[in-house]
């Protein structure tokens, strides 16, 4: 019994026309559906992710220009009226002013004193080897995990034994202290993906560790150091429980506790709009460091996975 079999398709010569026999055939078109339909929903998603993230802030955003009486009689219209004495009141009034610049000096110094030691600390546990090098990574890692509110009364006794209670030094101190895990933890991975030669090359050339580390490997840790410093100034201009523990001096309140105390300086007849006025002026500087530093950011998180 005889088969037939199919020849195989010839290709087209040189110069020959192309038939539709000789083009390739495409993906399927439920392949196309797929994915046309998985890019919908990812969108969607975004979409959706957005918005949940965007309308709280332009709420708050919009409420402060409003009076008490348009808030609670029209919380989601705009304003018929931009009051732009809400923001002279809480800045004035309500000593924002104050709070603010209590703020900044806790933060800037908090901040670069965290860099500072965490990046030295750093460098340290991921370059060299030395007996007790795991150990103390994992001191830090501990720390991470340790709960802040079980330390804040032996936290209290400790900083008023040593002088530093209600002072801006001591909270700066405390602050370095609360980021440094984290600090130390990120960097550590990052420094690990930096190119030895060039430490080496600079060894060989005569300099010395500490001059390789601040002049060499430093800069080429720009991205991770950016990174960790959103990281750090987020979490530490947002802090509120333990300046509310460590600081009870009036005038050297933060923005945290100036708009708790905003909160509840009248009771129930609270200056609801100066207190928004408050709340915007306290998160336009996290937006505007997150909107200067984001390609450093996504740069330094993505540096990390790349070799």
């Amino acid at each position: 019994m005889k088969t037939t079999q199919t020849p195989a398709p010839v290709p087209a010569e040189s110069g020959a026309p192309v038939t539709k026999e000789d083009i390739p055939p495409g993906p399927p078109p439920k392949a196309k559906k797929e994915g046309t339909v998985l890019n919908v929903f990812s969108h969607g998603v975004l979409v959706i992710w957005a918005f949940m993230v965007a309308m709280p802030l332009l709420w708050a955003v919009m409420t402060s220009f409003k009076d008490d009486r348009s808030i609670f009689s029209s919380p989601w219209s705009l304003p018929d009226t931009l009051h732009f004495d809400n923001w002279s009141r809480a800045w004035t009034e309500a000593n924002m002013s104050d709070y603010f610049l209590n703020t900044v000096l806790v933060v800037g110094g908090s901040l670069v004193g965290t860099l500072v030691l965490g990046s030295m600390a750093a460098y340290v546990l991921a370059r060299f080897d030395f007996p007790g090098n795991r150990f103390i990574y994992f001191l830090f890692i501990g720390g991470m995990s340790f709960p802040i509110m079980l330390a804040l009364v032996p936290l209290f006794y400790v900083v008023n034994n040593m002088g530093l209670l209600n002072t801006i030094h001591g909270l700066i101190l405390v602050y370095i202290a609360y980021s440094l895990p984290f600090t130390v933890f990120f960097l550590t991975a990052f420094f690990r993906t930096l190119p030895t030669s060039i430490a080496e090359a600079a060894f060989v050339d005569g300099a010395s560790h500490s001059r390789t580390f601040f002049q060499i490997m430093l800069p080429m840790a720009k991205p991770g150091l950016v990174s960790v410093g959103i990281f750090n100034f987020l979490g530490q201009w947002n802090q509120y429980m333990l300046p509310t523990v460590l600081n009870t001096d009036p005038d050297k309140r933060v923005l945290t506790q100036g708009l708790v105390q905003l909160a509840v300086s009248q009771g129930y007849k609270g200056d609801w709009s100066g207190l928004f006025a408050g709340l915007v002026m306290a998160m336009l500087p996290v937006l505007a460091a997150y909107i200067v530093f984001q390609r450093q950011v996504v740069q330094g998180l993505t540096a990390g996975a790349l070799k």
